[in-house]
């Protein structure tokens, strides 16, 4: 048993047990009682046992005849039970020589068990079923009002900080709570104390909960993790007894840590439900808020809360003295990618050739669960070719697996459409390939991928960006719209593969104007709703907006999307006019070969085009 923690409490037998025992000692008694008082015969047949003269002595009960008789009969039996019946109706029934008897009956215990019986029956069942409820973690009626947390000790988390990668400052800012909780009085010396509440921010899947055991394993006290989803039920007040239950088991095992997850399914702010103050939702909120007011920090339980939609949580759970503190868990740099990789490889066999940061590269914008997916996909594509350990070729797999999709072999194009796809995928290689401002292309292809993807063009940024200038997005707009641009070029029509480029690049332009100020016409004022998600990136589908302005400024505002959509077209359409021999033989090669690498590319357009030709192309 570790220091500081509780015996577990001694089993004790409850008195219903007892109870339960004597009945069934009682029933078999009178059972054992009974089947020892003589063989049951017919009234009539003890008649004539009377007129015979073999009965010796009687005794008589309310509802029944025991006797003995003078001598034993055949069978050695010597003693006999009848039931006691009227006797002017039994001289009736013998005088027209009927044969009739009745049961001696069960006694009062027989009576008492014949009505009780049905009763302890149901009863036994209904115990049963909730127990087993219970225990599965349903709860049932017999724990509706019981918090469904789960507590991990030390031991049970697994977790230390050298378990998390590539969030090095959202570390630095939970260590602060370790030493805490390690030493709470030398730690408060000063007069300082912790925050009550600690929220973690972050895209889904960068490890927020990861980091809440962490902080318990490190600081080797309870953990309670229970997600916010948990705490409302149909049942008015199950909530609120739900969060009262929750604390008052915190405070029994202080030092310790809540940790409740997806804190917005419990904290979204009040006042938005149709049913009012009388919403469940908002009753248990209410109850959250009291109890966070009513404990002191110093009795050694700290709450960490973790969500990715801090915007809709309720002020009142963000103000001074409730959750106070917000730790921001981000998508990690090339640098945390690589450090979070290096964790994951340790249960991978990986061959010589395996670098995590060659793999970070391959893998901007990817989180923590991510980056644990990849590892998983590339040991499962080592497998399948029963290969001995996991090569970098792997990994490559794995993240085409995941942002292009399962290869479709299946999907079987005619030669008209493979060269259409070709010509395609090679306008946006070429035009990556020539632009400053484009991420280098790391490889193309033209086997479909998921369920729409007919081929797809791989960039790899050679650094994470965070601020991009206007002729860098200008130059991604000419990379999107040089698959369409290519169509026209080598003098075919054009098609519907370019959907999904056209939507990417209409939103980026959009993007541009509305929220970045990059038109001269409009100026430097943003247009677009501001009630964006907090965690909204640039290339995630816009949500719906509410509009602002004249109907002017939405004409103005349309004629410059168009432009800029326009003037990068022309720029890929130029391009590949002046590169149109490699354009023509790269995609006769892919339709050939299906899959070009970068090597390949390279090869291809030094053996195409002339020394100095792509540069003055792109200055062009």
């Amino acid at each position: 048993m570790k220091p500081g923690q509780k015996p577990p409490p001694r089993k004790q037998t409850r008195p219903w047990h007892w109870a339960t025992a004597a009945f069934f000692g009682l029933l078999l008694a009178q059972l054992l009682f009974s089947s020892q008082s003589g063989q049951t015969i017919p009234y009539n047949e003890f008649l004539q046992h009377l007129r015979d003269g073999r009965v010796a002595e009687v005794v008589l009960t309310d509802t029944s005849i025991q006797g003995k008789y003078t001598a034993p009969d055949a069978a050695g039996r010597s003693t006999f039970v009848t039931a006691r019946i009227d006797p002017a109706f039994a001289a009736e029934l013998d005088r027209y020589h009927v044969r009739f008897s009745a049961s001696p009956g069960s006694g009062w215990l027989g009576a008492l068990l014949s009505w009780i019986a049905p009763i302890l029956l149901w009863v036994g069942i209904w115990w049963f079923m909730m127990r087993g409820s219970a225990q599965q973690g349903a709860g049932g009626l017999l724990a509706i009002g019981k918090s469904r947390v789960k507590l991990y000790v030390e031991s049970d988390t697994g977790v230390t900080f050298d378990d998390v990668a590539g969030v090095d400052e959202a570390k630095e800012e939970l260590r602060e709570v370790v030493a805490f909780l390690k030493d709470p009085v030398s730690y408060g010396r000063l007069g300082a104390h912790m925050p009550k509440g600690v929220l973690l921010v972050g895209p889904p899947g960068t490890g927020k909960t990861l980091l809440a055991k962490a902080v318990a394993g490190e600081a080797g006290v309870p953990f309670f993790s229970i997600s916010g989803s948990e705490f409302v039920e149909m049942f008015v007040g199950v909530g609120a007894a739900r969060v009262r239950d929750l604390f008052e088991q915190a405070r029994d095992h202080a030092p310790c840590i809540i940790f409740i997850d997806e804190l917005d399914a419990l904290g979204s702010a009040r006042g938005l439900s149709m049913l009012g103050g009388h919403d469940e939702k908002e009753q248990t909120l209410d109850q959250l808020l009291a109890e966070m007011d009513g404990f002191d920090t110093r009795s050694g339980v700290v709450i960490l809360a973790a969500t990715n939609r801090p915007e809709i949580l309720d002020p009142a759970l963000l103000r001074a003295g409730r959750f106070d503190r917000h730790v921001l868990v981000d998508r990690p740099d090339r640098t945390g990618r690589a450090q979070i990789l290096r964790v994951h490889l340790r249960a991978a066999k990986t061959a010589k050739d395996v670098d995590p940061d060659k793999i970070a590269g391959l893998t901007p914008g990817f989180t923590g669960a991510d980056l644990a997916n990849l590892v998983n996909e590339a040991a499962l594509h080592a497998t399948r070719r029963n290969a001995d350990a996991v090569t970098m070729d792997d990994f490559t797999a794995g993240v085409e697996r995941i942002v292009a999709g399962l290869e479709q072999h299946g999907r079987l194009m005619n030669p008209r459409e493979r060269l259409t796809v070709a010509r395609h995928e090679m306008g946006h290689a070429l035009v990556a390939l020539t632009l400053p401002g484009a991420d280098p292309v790391h490889k193309v292809s033209i086997i479909p991928h998921g369920m729409g993807s007919l081929g797809y063009t791989m960039q790899r940024p050679t650094e994470d960006r965070f601020i991009l200038s206007r002729g860098e997005l200008a130059d991604r707009l000419a990379v999107l719209l040089g698959g369409r641009a290519a169509e026209l070029v080598c003098g075919g029509d054009l098609s519907t593969g370019a959907a999904d480029d056209l939507a990417k690049a209409t939103d980026m332009a959009r993007a541009m104007v509305l929220r970045y100020g990059m038109s001269d016409k409009i100026g430097h004022v943003v247009y677009d709703d501001q009630t964006r998600p907090y965690l909204d990136r640039l290339n995630e589908p816009n949500i719906a907006q509410t509009r602002e302005h004249s109907e002017a400024t939405a004409a103005l505002i349309d004629s410059e999307v168009r432009l800029i959509l326009q003037v990068a077209f022309d720029k890929a359409k130029g391009i590949l006019e002046q590169r149109r021999a490699v354009l023509e033989a790269g995609a006769d090669l892919l339709v050939d070969r299906e899959t070009l690498e970068e090597a390949d590319l390279d090869r291809l357009v030094k053996h195409t085009e002339p020394e100095g030709i792509p540069a003055a192309v792109a200055a062009a």
